[in-house]
């Protein structure tokens, strides 16, 4: 009962307060009403950070549902991305400087997973909770960075040893089995477009002498394919940088890239007779700008693959593969034979168009699917002759993609071993 309201006996009458109680409950009525009147209305909150909204906590999480309900709120306000940018707006307009989205914690961010990942993930960041790291960092010529490459590098969820450790038991495991191991590992922008990054930005040096030893140490005791090279010969052939200006992924001549690094793994010689061709423009939205209260557009072309430098293969598997995802190929002339599954994250995402047109049968599904979706990646695993493996350079580095949880691999290694390839 409001205080003013009560019979002036009582110890906590206070008549004095009425009006300005008064007023502010009428803000926080105006407050919490607006978006749900709105919401009655039609209006509904959309999806500003390149990933999915936050669902509403089940009950049977215990006290994960209170702290996991701040999170679902602030991505259900209805009016929330008009906020985000009348903030930025007045920022810039008042104090000539952004407003200050990108500080402290990496809670979310473009996609690096899938949700429903278990244990240490790169679709979970908080698990890397430090201050002092920008979401986003602002480069030269309108060039925007990803702030998690150098924070991943900064304070990682595990010691480079224990990633690369695991990467060992992986390929061992797959090997065991009588399957083939491919591990793929796309660069992050800040190491393959390092001249746009400002001169100074938090975690510069402790980034770029990570960055060194990871590239050092990875490929050579991993067996990882190194792509940097075969990136800058794409570069170098297009006249332009094969990663976004505004985005943290890279443009379809990176992702073409990747399928035949893939296809040449598997079946050395495969992509000589593949020919490429520009098809067709195409826009999208970036995904960096949005986590600091602005908007882009990327900007590329698709692509046709010809595998036998004749026919047309190219077609869109339907993405994000929470589930495992097949698509087959009739066999034929610069098409890689076998059934592969590659585990991927979004960096496979553009790529998929041409793997679907270069595999005769390739299932595609998210790392991070082994956490909720676990029982049914594993069981796509067992009719497949290889398992790649595609993981961004900033999820190893940081030590948190979903397979480099050890009671994973075993549930790999055992279910692989079962079902043994001969």
């Amino acid at each position: 009962m409001h205080e003013a309201w009560l019979p002036r006996e009582h110890a906590l009458h206070r008549p004095r307060h009425g009006r300005r109680q008064l007023t502010a409950l009428l803000c926080a009525l105006v407050f919490f009403a607006t978006p749900l009147l709105s919401w009655a209305l039609g209006a509904r909150p959309g999806e500003i950070e390149n990933r999915r909204l936050t669902e509403l906590p089940s009950l049977s999480a215990g006290w994960g549902f209170f702290t996991g309900l701040a999170q679902w709120a602030t991505d259900h306000l209805v009016f929330r991305r008009a906020a985000v940018r009348a903030e930025d707006g007045i920022s810039r307009s008042v104090f000539g400087e952004p407003a200050p989205f990108d500080g402290g914690s990496q809670q979310s961010g473009p996609l690096a997973g899938t949700p429903g990942e278990s244990g240490p993930s790169p679709a979970d960041p908080s698990l890397n909770d430090h201050a002092g790291y920008p979401k986003v960092i602002q480069g030269k010529e309108g060039w925007l960075y990803f702030g998690r490459d150098v924070e991943a590098k900064c304070e990682p969820a595990r010691p480079l040893e224990a990633t690369i450790q695991t990467l060992q038991r992986l390929r061992r495991a797959v090997e065991d089995s009588g399957r083939r191991f491919v591990l793929l590992v796309p660069p992050d922008k800040t190491t393959m477009v390092p001249q746009y990054l400002p001169d100074s930005y938090a975690g510069k040096d402790c980034a770029q002498r990570a960055s060194v030893e990871f590239w050092r140490r990875l490929p050579a005791e991993t067996g990882a394919v190194d792509l940097r090279q075969s990136l800058q010969s794409a570069a170098a052939k297009v006249g332009h940088p094969v990663y976004y200006r505004q985005d943290t992924h890279w443009n379809d001549e990176g992702a073409i890239m990747l399928a035949g690094a893939l296809a040449e793994q598997l079946q050395p010689g495969a992509t000589r007779t593949w020919t490429i061709r520009q098809s067709q423009e195409w826009t999208g939205s970036s995904d960096l700008p949005k986590l600091i209260g602005r908007s882009g557009e990327n900007k590329g072309h698709l692509y046709s693959l010809a595998p036998d430098g004749t026919q047309d293969r190219t077609r869109q598997p339907p993405i994000p593969f929470d589930h495992p995802t097949q698509a087959t190929s009739a066999p034929g002339t610069g098409v890689v034979g076998g059934r592969v599954e590659l585990l991927t994250d979004s960096f496979s995402y553009p790529a998929s168009r041409y793997l679907a047109a270069g595999f005769s049968d390739i299932t595609m599904v998210t790392y991070g699917s082994l956490g909720k979706y676990q029982a049914e990646v594993l069981n796509s695993l067992v009719d497949k002759q290889v398992v790649a493996v595609e993981v961004v350079e900033r999820n190893l580095a940081a030590g948190d993609a979903a397979m480099l949880d050890p009671g994973v691999v075993n549930q790999i290694a055992q279910v692989l071993a079962q079902h043994p390839m001969r």
